[in-house]
């Protein structure tokens, strides 16, 4: 399926103010920029005011909802940035929690503290892996039956090397789950410019062409068409409007499996 969106196609002077100046920062974080090392200094203060409350922390809490859909009893499963773990609150809830064997993966010592709280508050045993942002996962090939990712995928640059990471660590049919923003669409980058721009604005000398770049360098339409070469899609949900449009929609919640041939090999390029 080729997935598109008009968003981030239109003309430069209206698509830098909704995503940025691809073409005059590019997509690759630059830490020495001003503007990055006041960002790696803010950004737990944007994700309060932006993420857990107002209008975003509806926004987020409806990508939540897929966990409903899979089971995680007795599975061993690795979160790949996994925040407040939310949506923990949307897990079935025949689910003996106890049996439930969790991996915690970020490269932020302070966010790997949060959720290590939430799943010792709800009896989950688990462990926590301080990541580097590039270089191989540290585990071993085949190691989780399900792989876990809310609003993560379009920060990782360069793309695809993450993913067929994940693909590596995940067992044969183990599963992919997780939820991604609209990003590139018309709606997401509309409504970014009224909230979340607004406060960089307000609160930070930070330049939001710059770091929109380099926080979301990866578009909607492009996370999806890779997820779709490198695994087999089970379900697909764009929320709200339910329609299959990026520029519609705000969320793109997604389960896929790991396709494994007789012989052993993927049978995915």
């Amino acid at each position: 399926m080729r997935y598109f969106s008009v968003g981030h196609r239109l003309p430069r002077i209206l698509a830098k103010r909704l995503f940025g100046d691809r073409e005059r920062w590019g997509l690759e974080v630059q830490p020495d920029d001003p503007c990055w090392k006041e960002w790696e200094k803010t950004y737990l203060d944007f994700y309060v005011a932006n993420q857990r409350q107002s209008v975003g922390n509806t926004v987020n809490h409806a990508g939540y909802t897929v966990m409903g859909k899979v089971d995680l009893q007795g599975k061993r499963v690795l979160e790949i940035g996994p925040g407040q773990i939310a949506h923990i609150q949307y897990w079935n809830p025949a689910t003996d929690k106890s049996q439930v064997s969790y991996v915690l993966a970020d490269i932020q010592s302070e966010m790997l503290d949060r959720s290590s709280e939430v799943l010792r508050e709800n009896g989950v045993p688990f462990e926590t892996i301080a990541v580097q942002r590039h270089g191989r996962l540290p585990f071993e090939d085949n190691s989780f039956d399900m792989v876990v990712s809310f609003y993560t995928l379009e920060h990782l640059y360069p793309f695809r090397q993450f993913l067929d990471e994940f693909r590596r660590v995940l067992k044969p049919k183990g599963q992919f789950v997780g939820s991604i923003p609209s990003e590139g669409g018309l709606a997401w980058g509309c409504g970014r410019f009224l909230t979340s721009r607004r406060w960089l604005f307000r609160n930070t000398s930070i330049d939001p062409d710059k770091i929109i770049c380099w926080e979301h360098p990866n578009f909607a339409e492009k996370i999806l068409s890779q997820l779709d070469a490198v695994f087999e899609k089970e379900e697909l949900i764009y929320w709200p409007l339910k329609v299959p449009s990026i520029d519609l929609n705000l969320i793109l919640s997604f389960i896929y499996s790991n396709p494994i041939a007789v012989d052993g090999a993927s049978t995915q390029a």
